[in-house]
């Protein structure tokens, strides 16, 4: 069983022909609303790659933490444990102009509320947690799943600063490289080599460290293990929730028992097949799909 312990909330899209200035008012004709949040993301990600999924969270008593549930329920995501708090379901606003500029405001709202207490985990689950909630919450959410047994992972992103402490409880940690240029910083490492910070990572705490990309594929750093994925031959269309992807589909192969290779070719695939389709969520490809392009990625031993 998968345990995404994160965020959800719904993002509210207007094209603009520009953005606007202090005090300014800018009419637009129409609106998208899409389901969001990197929790729910990777939780449609992972049960779309056929695992099976519990998504753990917090929504508010409105119509917006409906709309975010809706996808995960097609999707056959166990929701039961997603609660309903007294701050409204977080949300982002997004103003994207003819040049592709945009401005983001996100509140935060029940995400703030999400609680480690939510989560009981037993030996054998994967906890998947992202850097969308509380801090002390992820930091608590890493204590809890290690005490009971289950495989800790974090994807750390957006990145904030993560404790020694945490580090060493980890199993698997996955960044992009801006999050692992602003991790090695963190730690004194040298941020302008990152597959030698990412390694020394590894080595330092012991856990597999996972760097995504881009169109450059992906790397893992394991005990005595090295690899570097390429990618689909795909022309993408957009490459939001690709990330997202990648993570669900990574932590659906290893709950099934899936080689580091095999887990790094089910990550790039979904990446991959995430960016033929507008928007986060509609473009998390199925299972067979994603079994029917794992002989176009290339796996390598990266040298020493």
């Amino acid at each position: 069983m998968i345990i995404v312990f994160g965020s959800i909330g719904l993002d509210i899209v207007q094209s603009v022909r520009r953005l606007p200035r202090p005090g300014e008012t800018v009419l637009t004709a129409d609106y998208i609303m899409l389901p969001g949040g990197k929790g729910a993301n990777q939780a449609l990600a992972a049960a779309r790659a056929g695992a099976a999924v519990r998504f753990v969270a917090s929504i508010g008593d409105d119509d917006f933490g409906r709309r975010a549930l809706v996808n995960l329920d097609l999707a056959g995501v166990n929701t039961t444990e997603v609660v309903r708090r007294s701050r409204p379901t977080a949300c982002a606003t997004i103003s994207v102009d003819s040049d592709g500029e945009n401005q983001i405001v996100v509140s935060s709202g029940a995400n703030l509320e999400t609680v480690a207490e939510q989560i009981y985990p037993s030996p054998g689950d994967l906890v998947l947690q992202q850097m969308e909630i509380p801090p002390m919450q992820i930091w608590a959410g890493l204590d809890r799943a290690a005490e009971r047994g289950a495989t800790t992972i974090l994807n750390a992103a957006p990145f904030q600063p993560i404790p020694a402490s945490a580090l060493a409880k980890l199993d698997v940690l996955i960044v992009n490289e801006v999050e692992a240029r602003m991790l090695a910083e963190d730690l004194g490492l040298d941020a302008t080599e990152l597959p030698g910070a990412c390694a020394k990572v590894q080595q330092h705490f012991a856990t597999t460290v996972v760097l995504t990309v881009g169109a450059n594929g992906a790397m893992a750093f394991a005990h005595n293990q090295a690899l570097q994925a390429g990618v689909l031959p795909i022309r993408a269309l957009d490459t939001v929730g690709a990330g997202d992807a990648f993570v669900g589909a990574y932590t659906a192969a290893q709950s099934d028992g899936m080689s580091l290779a095999d887990c790094l070719r089910w990550g790039s695939v979904a990446g991959g097949l995430a960016c033929l389709k507008p928007g986060a969520q509609d473009g998390m490809p199925e299972r067979a799909v994603i079994e029917a392009h794992q002989h176009e990625i290339t796996i390598r031993p990266i040298s020493e």
